[in-house]
């Protein structure tokens, strides 16, 4: 096999979003169950320096693999990742939040 034939390493098939290419490998895995697919998530998440640029990483790795891969468990885990990001963050209420906590 020439190194031209050979498929990509993990690691160099998009070193920006999948720097340690556990993304790329999870694809490589043909019997990988949902549960496995989201440890593997949590595993790049919790690898990422910070949270910035995740969402955009996960779109971008969702755009790269679910169109060769829309019934594989981690495109599932991906479109679960871009839906959650996709949810309004910040304060929900807690200690003398909403009505309870108001005083009249």
């Amino acid at each position: 096999m020439t190194a031209a034939s050979r498929p990509p390493s993990p690691k160099t098939d998009d070193p920006d979003a999948d720097p340690r290419g556990l993304i790329a490998e999870a694809y490589r895995m043909p019997d990988l169950v949902p549960e496995a697919a989201r440890a593997i998530f949590f595993d790049w998440a919790l690898g990422r320096s910070g949270g910035e640029g995740r969402t955009e990483s996960i779109a971008a790795l969702h755009a790269r693999y679910a169109p060769l891969a829309p019934d594989h468990p981690m495109t599932a885990v991906l479109e679960e990742g871009l839906a959650q990001a996709a949810r309004p963050t910040g304060r929900r209420g807690g200690r003398r939040g909403g009505r309870a906590g108001r005083r009249n």
